[in-house]
């Protein structure tokens, strides 16, 4: 008798929305089978025909990390020899040069045994045009789509921040530089922030490429909150378990927003909320606050 297929969870984001947090959840249920690559990055790669450059990425990441295998101790050493495992498997997927949704399951669904969910968390998905959404929803029989919503003012602060870190090359970020950064976004820069702070758009992507029953749309501020995990688990048909809001992964280190631009981020983001107000009704206690502050 031939195993059931498993659930296939989709997390279109949003970026800085806890997705890393959640990878790291639900790799430590007992039910998952999740990569230790949190993001592939491969329909996104396939729609824009950088599969190539998504696999030497890939090869860049195994070379450092064959590198750090050589001062590790026994310990260190068994999880970095996984990390180097899953990219090895996965760079041979991209390294195909085309696109091949077999290839892509039998990575996800490679070392199942008998699991019941496996999940590809990226948030660039949140950018793709509906009709691949679609295709992504047909893959398997049972495939779930999530998509966290964050404070609008607090996921782009954090994501600012973010960037400005990646252009320092890992170095402290001054609050100076990262206002400048968000100052070009508010006035049409940096399209790549701009575009994942349109909560709309991707809802509306959704509604048109998803069956509502299939799609599970959360507050960030929800997901830590008391039974917020349990509620994802249960749209997902696993057993529910109590997450570890302790632990925030890649959360970085605060920085203060200077209340003018706090102000001017809101007046920006003011359709976003009250759109997500529309649809949803009463907003989380954070959203609420930042809008207060207007």
């Amino acid at each position: 008798m031939s195993r059931p297929e498993p659930t296939l969870m989709f997390c279109l984001g949003a970026t800085k929305a806890g997705t890393s947090w959640l990878h790291a959840q639900l790799a430590r249920h007992p039910e998952c089978h999740l990569r230790t690559l949190k993001e592939l990055h491969y329909f996104d790669s396939v729609e824009t025909g950088r599969l190539e450059t998504k696999r030497a990425e890939i090869e860049g990441m195994i070379r450092t990390l064959l590198r750090r295998m050589v001062t590790a101790d026994e310990a260190k050493r068994v999880e970095l020899n996984r990390r180097i495992e899953d990219r090895a498997a996965w760079e041979k997927v991209l390294g195909l040069g085309r696109e091949d949704e077999g290839a892509y399951l039998d990575y996800l669904t490679g070392g199942l045994g008998d699991r019941r969910l496996v999940a590809d968390i990226t948030p660039a998905y949140g950018l793709l045009p509906e009709e691949r959404l679609a295709r992504m929803a047909a893959l398997l029989p049972d495939v779930r789509f999530v998509y966290l919503m964050r404070d609008p003012v607090d996921r782009l602060w954090s994501h600012v921040r973010m960037n400005s870190l990646r252009i320092k090359g890992g170095k402290t970020v001054t609050p100076r530089h990262a206002h400048r950064m968000l100052d070009k976004v508010l006035k049409g820069g940096h399209q790549d922030i701009a575009r994942r702070s349109d909560y709309r758009a991707v809802l509306e992507k959704l509604d048109r490429s998803v069956e509502a029953d299939r799609t599970l749309v959360m507050f960030y501020e929800d997901l830590f909150a008391e039974g917020g995990l349990e509620r994802l688990c249960a749209f997902l048909g696993i057993a529910p378990v109590a997450g570890d809001t302790a632990r925030r992964v890649h959360g970085g280190k605060p920085a203060d927003l200077d209340p003018d631009a706090a102000a001017a981020a809101r007046a920006w983001l003011a359709p976003q909320y009250d759109y997500v107000e529309r649809r949803f009704g009463a907003l989380p206690a954070a959203w609420q606050a930042n809008d207060a502050k207007v």
